[in-house]
């Protein structure tokens, strides 16, 4: 049986719901939530239905189900437990003319409820023709995910324009690219970020230059550590928005593989020794590509404000008035930690974390030393796997016990994750033994000592006989 999908307006409308349960209350607040007239039909009521009856929120019809409970109902919804009432309520409804909706029979029901994405004004609803609901309340999970909640207000400023933009573009392929332009433009960004009044005057100022090319935008997005679950929902909705994605060589191929298909992708690696040139030529791309009226995303790995240069690529953009926003990633220290199963800070061992590079010796040399080498505390070190002998040396030089635990953790969230662990004292040597490539984070403090016992993901750490993880041992005994 194919359904005609139909979205009805029950504002100030009668609507009978009979049972007075559960199911009838869970019925009873959707209803109210479309400014329905609620009329329950029961024995008895449940607390919230009481509670609305007194607030005069809902009718109640005390009793067992009569024919004239139908009367001036522009709907009728049955959710008792009695499957012969419910055939009775339908074959009446049905001779009056009446939708009725009978939970858990779709035969018996002439509509049915879907599933409801709710981003008001604009609602999606999902149905299965009443004959298989959990698959609708799937998909509708899943579409949650994909659909911004800021489509509402994009919709409710389209109605605030409507009347405007039909009388500024009578020619209906001028409307839909100023509509295309709007939905992938900065206006989505501003009303995400509550600013109504100046996503109403660049959606105004995109309607008078419909037929000019218009300045693109650029999305500062991290692309956490590789894992791509832990893209962030906000993160795979720029990805499927981007014309071009500007990408660090470490951006995992998963990750891209997440972005709109026909999207251009350029890997902007920074190669050594040629650093600055070679950021002013990311820099040159984000323009060109704005400039052309792209949408373009620069993807870092992990976040781009944690030693990403994310702050200096957004004062070049403010420079040249280019609309961005930035959408944080999970930085490695973070993940990698959690991945490891070493809790960066711990009411036993840590009470503050410090995040460090220690990306060439000369930034070594600027480091705050005796501070870091204080104890109590989680150091999380970046890029400094070519320094670690180095690190080793100054940290106990300037008074950190030897035998402090350290967790290099290599390739953090991916399938090829790696960790190895020891003592500050044998950081360099055990390096060495295993072979420790970049990227691979540095976790210096009593916290890395847990990895032994608390590791969970991949294989268990390299450099000491590392106890049985607890979650393993359950979901084996599972």
């Amino acid at each position: 049986m194919k359904l005609y999908p139909l979205f009805a307006d029950l504002s100030g409308r009668p609507v009978l719901v009979v049972g007075g349960g559960v199911v009838g209350e869970r019925k009873a607040a959707a209803l109210l939530e479309a400014g329905a007239q609620v009329i329950v039909g029961a024995p008895g009521l449940t607390p919230a239905l009481r509670t609305w009856l007194q607030g005069g929120r809902v009718q109640w019809l005390r009793g067992t189900f009569e024919e004239k409970w139908l009367d001036g109902v522009w709907l009728v919804i049955a959710a008792t437990s009695d499957t012969e009432l419910h055939r009775q309520i339908a074959t009446l409804a049905e001779a009056r003319r009446v939708f009725v909706n009978v939970v858990d029979d779709a035969e018996a029901s002439s509509f049915h409820v879907p599933a409801v994405i709710d981003r008001s004004p604009v609602t999606i609803a999902i149905s299965s023709g009443g004959h298989a609901p959990m698959l609708a309340r799937l998909l509708r999970e899943r579409l949650e995910v994909a659909i911004d909640p800021v489509i509402g207000a994009v919709a409710s400023l389209l109605a605030q324009m409507r009347q405007r933009i039909r009388a500024h573009l009578p020619d209906v392929s001028l409307r839909r690219r100023f509509y295309e332009r709007l939905l992938h433009g900065p206006v989505q960004s501003l009303l995400r970020r509550g600013q109504w009044a100046l996503a109403e005057a660049s959606a105004e100022r995109l309607l008078d230059a419909t037929e000019t090319t218009p300045m693109g935008s650029v999305v500062l997005l991290g692309a956490g550590p590789g894992d791509p679950g832990l893209l962030t929902l906000r993160g795979l909705r720029a990805l499927n928005e981007a014309d071009v994605i500007l990408h660090d060589r470490l951006v995992s191929l998963e990750v891209l593989a997440l972005a709109r298909r026909d999207a251009e992708r350029i890997e902007v690696a920074k190669q050594a020794g040629n650093h600055h040139t070679t950021q002013m030529q990311i820099h040159a791309l984000m323009l060109e590509h704005a400039a052309a009226g792209r949408r373009v995303v620069r993807l870092k790995g992990g976040d781009p404000f944690v030693f990403g240069r994310g702050g200096e690529e957004l004062e070049f953009l403010r420079s040249h008035a280019i609309p961005y926003e930035v959408v944080p990633g999970i930085t490695a220290a973070l993940a990698c930690a959690a991945y490891a199963g070493v809790p960066l800070t711990h009411r036993d061992h840590a009470q503050s974390v410090r995040l460090v590079t220690a990306h060439c010796q000369h930034s070594i040399d600027t480091l705050d030393w005796p501070a870091l080498a204080q104890e109590r505390q989680t150091l999380a070190i970046y890029m400094g796997v070519g320094e670690l002998r180095l690190i080793q040396r100054r940290l106990i030089d300037h008074g950190r016990v030897a035998g402090t635990p350290f967790a290099l953790v290599e390739s953090g969230s991916k399938v090829e994750q790696r960790v190895v662990v020891g003592t500050l004292a044998e950081l360099a040597e055990q390096a060495e033994r295993h072979a420790v490539r970049s990227p691979a984070l540095l976790i210096v403090g009593e916290v890395a000592g847990l990895a032994t016992s608390l590791w969970w993901f991949g294989s268990a750490p390299l450099g000491t006989t590392a106890s049985s993880s607890p979650v393993l041992a359950n979901a084996a005994a599972a």
